[in-house]
């Protein structure tokens, strides 16, 4: 037997052995964990879930602590309110600057996530359409607004040209329409399939029509998304109104929440419905207020969270 014959028996006698031995390895996910491991990843995620934790809980605790409670803490965050009261809740939201700021807050986050919602899909409904008469250059323009802002000064300038200043338009409309937002959802119109329009212009649909009794059904995950980035901004939004608003009577809620939590601005009776009785303390009706402006978006959110997931992988990979 040559040297060839002996290399290729000796080859094809450890073949077998070769394949038992990548047969009887599992895949990773199949192997039995490392209660170590396993040990190093609950205490991670249990750090990391009391860090998110405990401060919220702090100030719903602080919130509902009374007089005698504040003063045994020193006047500081307390962790459980020896007797739950609601006395700073009842004085905030019967009337005066915090009650109007809410209604305020809601009136403009409704209005302006809904006029953003349809300017943002009709800008990147006709930008998704190949052949869209000057869609190129527009795709530019928009994309230049993602890298470059105009700038605090030209936008000051351009909200007062137009006569917007001390008016709740000027926290809508100079944000109306978000770059990032309309890239997102025209890569989502482009990933829908084409035999659907095809149909739809055999059958004599116009452009809204298609959009509204098709592309629109089609794109709840993305719309629920971006509608949440829009609701968020909108809400949390005070610097616009800071510059731009200067009666105290049109504050949003944002504003009041910086001014008497983050600037600690005394709260007297005529900012919580004119009480002539005695308020309960400052730091109660400070944690009061900001519980007041977190409460709509946790409400909000577990209404959009199975479109969550999906929303925000758009556009992330493609192919």
């Amino acid at each position: 037997m040559t040297t060839l014959e002996r290399q290729s028996t000796i080859g094809a006698s450890d073949a077998p052995l070769r394949s038992i031995k990548g047969a009887s390895k599992r895949p990773v996910w199949m192997e039995k964990p490392n209660p170590l491991v396993q040990l190093i990843k609950f205490v991670a995620l249990s750090i990391s879930v009391l860090l998110v934790i405990v401060p919220f809980w702090s100030v719903i605790a602080t919130s509902l602590a009374d007089q005698k409670t504040i003063n045994d803490s020193g006047g500081g965050m307390i962790l459980w309110p020896g007797g739950p009261s609601f006395a700073a809740y009842s004085a905030i939201l019967s009337g005066g600057v915090v009650t109007r700021a809410v209604i305020i807050s809601v009136a403009i986050t409704v209005i302006g996530t809904l006029l953003s919602l349809a300017t943002t899909a009709g800008l990147a409904y006709w930008l998704s359409r190949s052949g869209s008469f000057g869609s190129k250059p527009v795709v530019l323009i928009v994309l230049g607004a993602v890298l470059f802002s105009p700038g605090l000064i030209p936008s000051y300038l351009l909200v007062k040209q137009f006569n917007l200043l001390d008016s709740w338009w000027s926290l809508i409309l100079p944000v109306l329409v978000n770059a990032f937002n309309v890239i997102v959802m025209r890569a989502f119109f482009q990933e829908l399939p084409q035999e659907l329009f095809e149909s739809a212009a055999i059958d004599g649909a116009s452009s809204l029509t298609v959009l509204v009794r098709i592309v629109l059904p089609l794109s709840k995950a993305v719309l629920a998304v971006i509608g949440l980035f829009y609701a968020v901004a909108y809400w949390n939004a005070f610097f616009n109104a800071l510059l731009y608003i200067q009666s105290t009577d049109k504050w949003p809620m944002a504003l009041v929440l910086r001014t008497f939590v983050v600037n600690q601005t005394t709260i007297g009776g005529d900012q919580v419905g004119g009480m002539a009785e005695v308020l309960p303390p400052q730091l109660p009706l400070q944690m009061a207020i900001l519980v007041v402006a977190l409460v709509p978006i946790l409400i909000l959110y577990p209404f959009l969270q199975r479109h969550f997931a999906k929303g925000v992988m758009i556009g992330a990979v493609k192919g």
